[in-house]
């Protein structure tokens, strides 16, 4: 059997998922539903 908890205090979360967020943190990055608004602003005009 699997002890959850003797496994939860050996977990380390992986060094590149902190480096990853604070990329997407720190940049605008646009979205589908940016590109959309976007594209049918940009047709309406």
């Amino acid at each position: 059997m699997i002890d959850f908890e003797n496994e939860l205090k050996k977990f380390h979360p992986s060094p590149e998922v902190g480096d990853v967020e604070d990329v997407v943190n720190n940049h605008d990055l646009t979205d589908m539903v940016d590109f959309i608004v976007r594209t049918v602003s940009d047709a309406e005009e």
